[in-house]
């Protein structure tokens, strides 16, 4: 269970529901960023470059959209508002690999992170951060013994 005395203890300047959507984005995409880096550090493969590669998978614009996209259903009203506010914004910037909507998708999830992490609401974000683990591509086997479909296993090469 996550607690209340939270490492990074500076509030926003602002009830978050009064923030800027594009502020609650960058605290989100902050957040985001540790819960993926913690992740990929719990798996086997520690190299340094493995790491990278992994968090990667789910920090790309593209991912994000895809893993909003997954918690569309399971998000209550308020939620959804924040996701449109997050959708709507207009950042001034663009995304380098890619399209304009996966952008958007991205920023309204980096959106809604950085609400729930404001609004102390840790157990809920917790919840939808669990949900993005399944929409990053699968992990190769940490050894150089693939397992098959029937249950043996063969050298990789």
């Amino acid at each position: 269970m996550i607690e209340d005395n939270s490492l990074f203890a500076f509030p926003p300047a602002q009830e978050p529901h009064l923030l800027n959507p594009l502020v609650l984005a960058y605290v989100g995409d902050a957040v985001y960023e540790m819960f993926i880096r913690q992740y990929v550090v719990s798996q086997r493969n520690q190299r340094p470059n493995h790491l990278h590669k992994m968090s990667t998978r789910y920090v790309s614009a593209k991912a994000q959209a895809k893993a909003l996209e997954k918690w569309l259903p399971h998000l209550s009203e308020e939620e959804v508002a924040v996701v449109k506010r997050g959708r709507n914004a207009k950042s001034g910037t663009s995304a380098k690999n890619a399209d304009i909507l996966e952008y958007r998708h991205s920023t309204a999830f980096e959106c809604l992170i950085g609400y729930l992490y404001y609004t102390k609401r840790y157990e809920r974000l917790n919840e939808l951060l669990q949900m993005t683990l399944g929409t990053g591509e699968p992990e190769p086997p940490a050894s150089v013994y693939a397992p098959q479909r029937d249950g043996s296993s063969r050298i990789q090469t």
